[in-house]
């Protein structure tokens, strides 16, 4: 019975871990990347301006 319960303890992760990473996915059908890639192009945009001076 014992052996039991230490099979039931990674089972009962794995079907949370499987709940928990459904929830997750489902926000980043609704949000898309766009803010964080624009904001990145403006980043490199910065980094690669000439600075005169230095």
């Amino acid at each position: 019975m014992g052996a039991l319960v230490w099979l039931l303890i990674p089972f009962v992760a794995a079907v949370a871990a499987g709940l928990w990473g459904s929830w997750a996915n489902r926000t980043r059908r609704i949000r898309s990347d766009g803010p964080e890639l624009d904001g990145y192009a403006r980043f490199r945009a910065a980094m690669e301006k000439s600075h005169s001076g230095t």
